[in-house]
């Protein structure tokens, strides 16, 4: 059965659920998420997905077809075509996503394949890394006085980020930046040559929501020149509410709340 706000109907052909996985942790699954996965035939995962979450469609076949920075990687049209040929075959197949399908995930390029291809498809929503990473570091992306909102950018390839940094008034808004880590240089490069103050605060929350969670703080300029251990992900944040992490965050003690900060 697949549901529909309230409404269920039987699948009786092939079917594609884009599932956002959120951005760690199983527990921040929707339950949509947990019932698409336990009844899906194929799960095609990206590579930073939790084993745990990957787990839980125990009865697929499962492939990870992620993309990771410097890394082979299968082809976007490759997934295309495994995910099509599946669904026209009858099977439920599960594109499972980090964070939100919608944010950065390339989902809507797959919906709209999905659509030209004539075959029926859902949105599963997950919780976006852009705002649960700062969060489980304390810090919240948007607070009064000090933002009354934010920008997220992918920070992979600089022709993408640099016009939008480019563009922001100083330390109105905050900046949160995914897959940016190997380019954290020329992003705070770019925001200090616009105005921004090299004392603007940052953060970079790394392996969010798992056991390895550990934040890193400091300075625009300190994210700059820092050396960092980039082999887990992280999500970059820069704006004055980075100066409430540990403030904000909450003080119940959880198995995924483990947290570092230093700076290097």
């Amino acid at each position: 059965m697949i549901g529909k706000g309230n409404d269920t109907f039987t699948m009786t052909h092939g079917f594609v659920s884009l599932v956002g996985a959120g951005p760690g942790h199983p527990d921040l699954l929707t339950v949509r998420a947990v019932d698409r996965l336990r009844n899906a035939d194929l799960v095609l995962y990206d590579a930073l997905v939790a084993p745990e979450v990957v787990a839980l469609a125990e009865g697929a076949q499962r492939f990870c077809v992620g993309k990771r920075a410097g890394r082979k990687s299968v082809q976007q049209d490759t997934i295309l075509r495994v995910m099509m040929r599946a669904a026209k075959r009858g099977r439920r197949v599960v594109r499972l996503k980090c964070g939100d399908p919608y944010v950065l995930g390339r989902g809507a390029e797959e919906a709209l394949a999905l659509r030209t291809a004539g075959i029926p498809f859902e949105v599963v929503q997950g919780v976006t890394t852009a705002v649960a990473a700062p969060a489980a570091a304390g810090i919240p992306v948007t607070h009064r006085g000090l933002a009354s909102g934010f920008v997220v950018v992918s920070g992979h390839d600089e022709k993408s980020f640099l016009p939008v940094l480019g563009s922001l008034t100083p330390d109105t808004l905050t900046v949160v930046v995914l897959m940016g880590l190997s380019n954290r240089q020329a992003i705070a490069t770019c925001l200090l040559k616009y105005g921004w103050q090299p004392d603007t605060p940052a953060a970079v929350i790394f392996a969010a929501s798992t056991p390895r969670e550990r934040t890193w703080t400091g300075s625009l300029t300190d994210l700059r020149n820092a050396r960092l251990d980039d082999s887990d992900p992280g999500t970059i944040v820069v704006g004055s509410v980075v100066n409430l992490h540990n403030a904000a965050l909450g003080n119940e003690t959880t198995p995924v709340a483990v947290t570092a900060k230093g700076k290097s």
